[in-house]
C-alpha cells in the first residue's frame, strides 16, 4: 500500500485542499515574500508564482494569457508528480521541487522551507537557487565601520552590522544596512522604476546586487501609481467657512470668487477657511492663519511667516533676489573687527572664532582700509592652504592642519558671511569643486580633467590613463600600489578596457572619497545665515557667483546702480542738472578707453571694490553734488565708502569735469598701490 504525503497545516489554520499550494504544499499568502498567490478553480488547484519560478522542471512554454502566467495547467501536474519523490532538506517531507544549482550538490526544498534554510534564488536568467554552502555573498567595503550604530534603512530597527542570510547592505554607499524581508517587501511595493537605495538613491547597481541576493523586483510601476484616483485628493480645494459664527447666508461650503464671501485657506496649513467678512478681515485681504496654527506659532513667529510668504519670489531668477530674502534687515548689536594692515583673512578667522560670534550683528571695521576689507578678504581665502589648483579655478586641498583648526568651517563661514553682506562674488571655485558640493550638474561622473593640475596623485592617474598597452597598465599599477591600495582598487586587470572603470574609481575617491570631511566642513560653514541651504535649493543660479570671475562692468551698468539726489533749491538744481550728462559722458569715455581711469578705478573710488557684489549694496550707491560756494574742495570729487556715496564738482565745461575727476581717482588708485 502506497504511502500517503501528510499535508503541512498552514499558518492560519486552514485545512482546505484547495488552499495549498500544489507544490510546497502551504497555504500562506504573502505576496511580497512567497509572490502572488493564484487559484485555479476549473482544476482545484492553488500555487505560488514563486514557486512556479524557482522549480527545477517547468518551463513557461505558454503566453501570458495562458494558464498560470504563461505556466500551463499540464506542465504544472507534470511538475507536481516530478517532485513528489524528492524529500525536503527542511521540512523532511516530500514534493521538495527546488533544487540547488550547483551540480554535485543535491539538496531539494520547499520555496517557503528554502527561505528558513537560507536559500537564495536569484529571480533573473533562468531562475536558479542556491543552498546555504553555495550561495553568494557580500563583502565589506575597506571605508566601513562596523563599529558604529546601525538600523535598517526601511524599518528604522536596531541592526547588527554583520553580512548574513537576513541582513544585507547597499554596495553603492555602504552606509544603508537593510533586513533582507524589509528591502524584499520595499522591492514588491515600489517595483523595478522606483526601488532604488533609501540613502543614496543608487538604482542601476543596487537593484543589480539586490537580484543577485535573491530579491525578485517586479517589472511594473510602484504600487501606489497603480491605484485608481490615488491622487485625486491633492486636486480639491479646501473651501469651508470655519469660523465659530458664520455670516453667509449661503452657508460654510459657498465661495465667491471674490469679495466679503471669498474662502481665505490658513496661509500655513491649508486645512482650514474663513471668509473675510466672518473674520473681519479686509476686502482685499490674502494672509489669515487659522487658530490651530496661531496657538502653535507666537504673535512675532506668525508675523514673520507671513512677511516671508508675502515677499518672498516664488521663482527666484538671480543670486542677488535670493540674497537679499536671507540678509538680516535689522541689527540691534554690532561687533567691532581690529584689522592691521592687510591682515584680513586673520582677523576673519579671529570674528567667526570667538565664542560670542553672531553672524546677523553689524560689523564694524576699524582699520584705515576698511572699504577694501571684503575684496581683500577673499583674495586671501583665494590663496589659503584649504585650496589648490590655479588662480580661478580652485579645488579644496587636504590639509592636516586646517582639520585640526577646523579651518574648512571657518573659510565657509566668511565666504557666506561675505555674500550675505553684500561682498563681490566668489569667482574661484572650480566646476568639479561646486559640484562635490551642491551636486551641479546633478549625477554628473568626474573625469581625469577635473582633478587639481601638477599634484601628485593626478600624475599617477594620468599614468594609468595613457597606458597605452595591458602590460603598460600594469606597469603603472604597481608603481602606484600604494595609491591603488588606499583607494581599493589594487585589484588584478585582464583587459585594457578595465582601464576607463580602474581611472573613475581614482579620480573618485581622489576628489570625493578621502575629502569627505573638509567637504562636509566647508558645506556647514556656507550654511551659516542660510547661504549654503538657497545655494543648494538653486546651484544653477549661484553658479556664476561661485565659479565665473566677475562681469565685465558697463558704462550702463555703473550709471544704473548710482541715485542720484538733487538739490531743492531751484538755483543749484539747474547748475546740476548739466553735470549728470558730464557723469554719463565721462562713464562713456572710461568704457572706450578715451580716459586715463577705468570704470573699476571709479567704482573702488566709490565702494572700495573694483566689482559689483552678487546682492545689492547697503546703503545703496547714491550721488550728490559740490558746489564750489559750500566747500573750499569741491573742485575735485569726493567719496565716502561707508556710506557708498559719491559727491560730484559742479562745473560749467565737461572739459572741467573731466580734468577733476581724473586727477582725483589717479590719485586714489596711486596711493592704494603704494600702500
Amino acid at each position: 500500500m502506497k504511502k500517503r504525503v501528510k499535508m503541512p497545516r498552514s499558518t492560519d489554520g486552514s485545512t482546505k485542499q484547495e488552499d495549498h499550494c500544489v507544490l510546497c504544499r502551504f497555504a500562506d499568502d504573502d505576496p511580497a515574500l512567497y509572490g502572488e498567490k493564484v487559484k485555479l478553480k476549473d482544476h482545484n488547484l492553488s500555487v505560488h508564482y514563486f514557486c512556479l519560478l524557482t522549480s527545477n522542471g517547468i518551463y513557461q512554454r505558454g503566453e501570458e494569457d495562458e494558464g498560470v502566467f504563461g505556466f500551463l495547467v499540464e506542465d504544472i501536474k507534470q511538475e507536481v508528480r516530478r517532485s513528489s519523490r524528492l524529500r525536503c532538506v527542511g521540512c523532511k517531507k516530500k514534493g521538495a521541487c527546488v533544487g540547488c544549482n550547483i551540480t554535485n550538490c543535491r539538496k531539494t526544498v520547499h520555496y517557503p522551507c528554502g527561505r528558513k534554510h537560507k536559500f537564495i534564488s536569484q529571480f533573473t536568467g533562468l531562475f536558479p537557487t542556491y543552498c546555504q554552502d553555495h550561495s553568494p555573498s557580500q563583502s565589506l567595503s575597506l571605508g566601513s565601520d562596523s563599529s558604529l550604530p546601525h538600523s535598517c534603512s526601511i524599518c528604522l530597527d536596531s541592526i547588527e552590522p554583520v553580512l548574513s542570510y537576513s541582513i544585507l547592505k547597499c554596495p553603492s554607499c555602504h552606509a544603508s544596512w537593510f533586513h533582507r524581508d524589509c528591502v524584499q517587501r520595499q522591492a514588491h511595493s515600489a517595483g523595478l522604476f522606483f526601488f532604488k537605495c533609501t540613502l543614496c538613491n543608487n538604482k542601476d547597481q543596487f537593484q543589480e546586487e539586490m537580484l543577485r541576493m535573491g530579491i525578485f523586483i517586479p517589472e511594473r510601476d510602484a504600487s501606489w501609481e497603480l491605484e485608481a484616483n490615488a491622487y485625486s485628493e491633492l486636486l480639491e480645494v479646501y473651501e469651508h467657512c470655519d469660523s465659530l459664527i458664520c455670516l453667509c447666508s449661503d452657508g460654510r461650503t459657498f465661495s465667491n470668487k471674490s469679495g466679503w464671501f471669498m474662502v481665505i485657506r490658513c496661509c500655513l496649513c491649508g486645512s482650514r477657511g474663513t471668509h473675510r467678512k466672518c473674520s473681519g478681515l479686509k476686502l482685499d485681504a490674502r494672509d489669515w492663519a487659522c487658530s490651530d496654527c496661531t496657538r502653535a506659532t507666537n504673535k512675532r513667529g506668525l508675523t514673520w511667516l507671513l512677511v516671508c510668504l508675502s515677499s518672498l519670489p516664488v521663482r527666484p531668477e538671480s543670486p542677488e533676489e535670493i540674497l537679499q530674502s536671507i540678509v538680516p534687515q535689522h541689527h540691534p548689536f554690532s561687533v567691532e573687527l581690529e584689522v592691521d594692515g592687510d591682515q584680513a583673512l586673520s582677523a576673519g578667522l579671529d570674528l567667526v572664532r570667538r565664542p560670542d560670534f553672531d553672524p546677523t550683528h553689524t560689523l564694524l571695521i576699524r582699520s584705515e582700509d576698511k572699504y577694501i576689507f571684503t575684496p581683500l578678504l577673499l583674495q586671501q581665502i583665494h590663496n589659503s592652504e584649504v585650496f589648490e589648483g590655479p588662480s580661478g579655478c580652485k579645488n579644496l586641498a587636504l590639509d592636516s592642519q586646517a582639520l585640526r583648526d577646523d579651518s574648512y568651517f571657518d573659510l565657509g563661514c566668511l565666504l557666506a558671511l561675505s555674500l550675505a553682506h553684500g561682498g563681490p562674488p566668489v569667482g574661484f571655485f572650480s566646476p568639479a569643486l561646486y559640484q562635490c558640493l551642491f551636486n551641479y550638474p546633478a549625477n554628473r561622473p568626474l573625469s581625469l580633467r577635473h582633478m587639481t593640475p601638477d599634484t601628485h596623485l593626478t600624475h599617477q592617474v594620468r599614468q594609468i590613463a595613457e597606458a597605452e598597452s595591458l602590460d603598460k597598465l600594469r606597469e603603472a599599477m604597481a608603481a602606484s600600489w600604494e595609491f591603488l591600495e588606499l583607494a581599493g582598487c589594487n585589484q588584478p586587470v585582464r583587459s585594457l578596457r578595465e582601464r576607463e572603470v580602474l581611472v573613475e574609481d581614482l579620480v573618485s575617491f581622489t576628489m570625493i572619497t578621502r575629502m569627505q570631511l573638509p567637504l562636509q566642513r566647508f558645506r556647514e560653514g556656507l550654511q551659516t545665515l542660510g547661504v549654503g541651504g538657497q545655494v543648494q535649493l538653486f546651484p544653477s543660479v549661484f553658479y556664476r557667483v561661485f565659479c565665473e570671475s566677475a562681469e565685465r562692468i558697463t558704462a550702463q551698468t555703473l550709471s544704473q546702480v548710482f541715485t542720484i539726489s538733487f538739490s531743492e533749491q531751484q538755483d543749484k538744481l539747474e547748475r546740476e542738472t548739466p553735470v549728470v550728462t558730464f557723469w554719463r559722458h565721462f562713464l562713456l569715455e572710461c568704457e572706450v578707453g578715451r580716459s586715463s581711469i577705468s570704470l573699476q578705478d571709479i567704482l573702488c573710488f566709490v565702494i572700495g571694490a573694483d566689482r559689483l557684489p552678487p546682492a545689492d549694496l547697503l546703503p545703496p550707491p547714491s550721488i550728490s553734488f559740490l558746489h564750489q560756494s559750500t566747500s573750499p574742495q569741491a573742485l575735485f570729487p569726493q567719496s565716502k565708502p561707508e556710506s557708498n556715496s559719491l559727491l560730484l564738482p559742479v562745473t560749467s565745461s565737461y572739459k572741467t569735469f573731466k580734468h577733476s575727476m581724473e586727477h582725483a581717482i589717479s590719485l586714489h588708485v596711486h596711493l592704494r598701490h603704494s600702500e
